[in-house]
């Protein structure tokens, strides 16, 4: 958890979307997840599709 889900865009006009994983509902990981969108702090159940990525908590402080 504290993982970030990043959608991007598939059409002209989408935007990426970028989210916060608070809950794994399966012990192996794998989807579905709880996912708190960044842009409108909805929560929602989330199965990422092919224009989804995880990004490891943190990731981006590592790289900067």
């Amino acid at each position: 958890m504290g993982d970030r889900l990043i959608e991007e865009g598939t059409r002209v006009g989408d935007h990426r979307r970028i989210g916060v994983i608070t809950e794994v509902r399966r012990d192996d990981g794998t989807p579905p997840y709880v996912v708190r969108w960044l842009d409108t702090g909805h929560e929602a159940l989330v199965f990422p599709g092919p224009d989804a990525r995880i990004e490891a908590e943190g990731a981006s402080e590592r790289r900067g």
